[in-house]
């Protein structure tokens, strides 16, 4: 719906479906639902939750988080300057709304995402309330019911946006185990991070009539496909017919619906122990020039220079001469036997892996595969799983810890597959099972990231018990050239945005989001890869080593730690120290 006028002074709006001028009382009457042609306006988290909890009952849950700029983030715009005007035009503190509440006299907790706030971005603030709602939830032994309405993470805040991903999702397995019942209801738009992971990786995922929902976004997948998008792709129906979805939802019923599940949920529970897996809150942070701390092993080395221009660094993690998984397999493992297929119909040639042995243990090794002349790019499709490569991924990860071995991870991909049978098939769904999964595997894993960390796509192989980044590789939320053409005037300033995004490996291993710098020869790993692929050889083993005797419990309560300090308070801390 259009109008000129503040929402709450408004006596007319125009439907954007069909044109039609409506008197808004009765609009607001029928829920903000066209009565001509059933077009569902995008509500505001305070309408929603009005619309779906009894009278009442709603108690919101503390939102005051100390304000937060972890990267020193600016575009045209300083980042707080854009958070100011969030604030003033919603009303609300960060683009969620949580809560407990009842719904036909059943209690719930509700995390209720406002696309109005920089578009429903997932930022540190975000991934902390609604962890802090799931952890309420736990604690309460209550359902939990998300509302996603989000264009993906936050670019302002870097990785740590990306991060949220994985510790909302692990909040989200906490309730899993605990039996307790998780709703997500997808309203128009959930794209980007926010669909790879907490949105599609609940029991049940409810789409409101009308929703769009996708890992890529409509524009991006025409632009790298250069293809027409097939007839009403990514709604609600859609994600229906292609089964990603439980059921669609007129937003009338919406209540309904979701008070059958709560009684269902209420009616049918018995008495579930605990998780042996404490809550953990966020942990103290490792300011500049000190050492980090990591739970295993002790401290980690402190970087070198930081002086590398990172966009110079982008250019060298893109190059085409730079050591793929394959190379790593040849030169750093032995005996490597392929294992093929996600024994659901495909087999992505963008993920390769299988056994193999480091110094003379049995290993996994999972990697993305890109190659290094055009036809091998393309055949690989750019190192860009679809959701066949995760599940492969998965699938292999899974395999290993029935069989006791630790999972070594590779990660160069630019992002995961945007393409239209990408979308059909699930992407979303695939990227968000695969972090969930990770997060709770009871065996140890490593991630490298050895050249592109792209985005949700990566994240997907590196939810990690340690993390370690090659020298001149690079890890963000998104990639230098869509961060400016969103936040900046042309796709011109992706230099700018390469700086701006704190990209680089010393950046990251400052933030905490990787443990230690695997150190690249002169000219970097493309000049001498054999000599790279011993240097990586020997600091896999040193992460890997002290793992190994780590029971599979702590191992997994360790990754959780990991993962949940990752929070507002923790990244406001690092800011801080800076």
């Amino acid at each position: 719906m259009t109008a000129t006028a503040p929402r709450e002074e408004q006596l007319w709006s125009r439907c954007a479906g069909c044109a039609t001028l409506l008197y808004r009382k009765r609009l607001r009457r029928n829920l903000d639902v066209c009565p001509e042609c059933g077009v569902h306006a995008r509500l505001g988290a305070p309408d929603r939750v009005r619309q779906l909890v009894d009278p009442g009952s709603f108690q919101p849950l503390p939102d005051r988080l100390a304000d937060l700029d972890p990267i020193d983030f600016v575009d045209v715009l300083p980042y707080p300057h854009r958070l100011t005007a969030a604030r003033a035009g919603t009303g609300l503190t960060e683009a969620v709304l949580c809560g407990t509440a009842a719904m036909g006299g059943h209690p719930a907790v509700l995390a209720v995402m406002d696309f109005r706030f920089l578009g429903g971005s997932l930022g540190c603030a975000v991934g902390e309330l609604i962890t802090r709602a799931a952890e309420r939830a736990l604690d309460d032994r209550v359902p939990l019911v998300l509302v996603t309405a989000s264009g993906g993470a936050r670019m302002q805040e870097g990785a740590l946006s990306l991060m949220q991903m994985a510790t909302v999702s692990q909040a989200i397995a906490a309730l899993r185990e605990a039996g307790l019942l998780t709703v997500s209801v997808l309203t128009d738009p959930t794209y980007g991070g926010v669909a790879a992971s907490f949105a599609t990786n609940t029991d049940v995922v409810v789409a409101e009539s009308g929703a769009r929902m996708g890992f890529a976004g409509p524009r991006v997948i025409r632009q790298v496909t250069g293809r027409a998008l097939p007839e009403g792709f990514q709604t609600a129906d859609f994600l229906l017919r292609h089964g990603q979805v439980d059921m669609v939802v007129p937003r009338r019923s919406l209540r309904g619906r979701l008070v059958a599940l709560l009684a269902a949920a209420q009616g049918g529970r018995r008495p579930v122990a605990r998780p042996a897996v404490p809550r953990q809150q966020p942990a103290p942070p490792a300011g500049v020039g000190t050492v980090a701390q990591n739970p295993v092993d002790g401290p980690t080395s402190e970087p070198g220079s930081t002086d590398a221009d990172p966009w110079a660094t982008v250019r060298l993690a893109r190059h085409p001469g730079r050591p793929t998984t394959l190379d790593y397999l040849e030169h750093a493992f032995d005996g490597f036997v392929e294992l093929h297929g996600d024994r659901l119909g495909g087999d992505c040639p963008a993920v390769v892996g299988g056994v193999a042995r480091l110094d003379g243990r049995s290993v996994m090794v999972i990697g993305h595969q890109k190659g290094h002349t055009t036809a091998e790019l393309v055949a690989r499709n750019f190192g860009m799983a679809s959701p066949a490569g995760h599940r492969k991924a998965l699938r292999l990860a899974r395999l290993a810890a029935r069989l006791g071995l630790p999972v070594i991870t590779l990660v160069d991909t630019p992002g995961a597959d945007p393409g239209v049978g990408a979308e059909e098939q699930g992407q979303a769904a695939a990227i968000a099972e695969n972090i969930l999964a990770l997060t709770v595997l009871p065996t140890p894993v490593l991630a490298v990231i050895t050249g592109e960390g792209g985005s949700g796509g990566a994240l997907a192989l590196a939810v990690a018990d340690r993390v370690l980044m090659l020298e001149h590789a690079v890890y963000s939320v998104i990639s230098p050239e869509g961060c400016a053409a969103i936040l900046w005037p042309d796709r011109s300033a992706a230099p700018q945005a390469a700086r701006a995004l704190r990209l680089t490996a010393p950046d990251l291993h400052r933030l905490g989001v990787v443990d230690d710098i695997v150190p690249e020869p002169p000219g970097a790993a493309h000049a001498d890869p054999e000599a790279v692929a011993r240097t990586l050889r020997d600091a896999v083993l040193g992460a890997l080593l002290p793992l190994l005797d780590v029971p599979a419990a702590t191992l997994v309560r360790r990754r959780r730690q990991r993962f949940r300090r990752f929070g507002a308070a923790r990244a406001g801390l690092r800011a801080g120290a800076r």
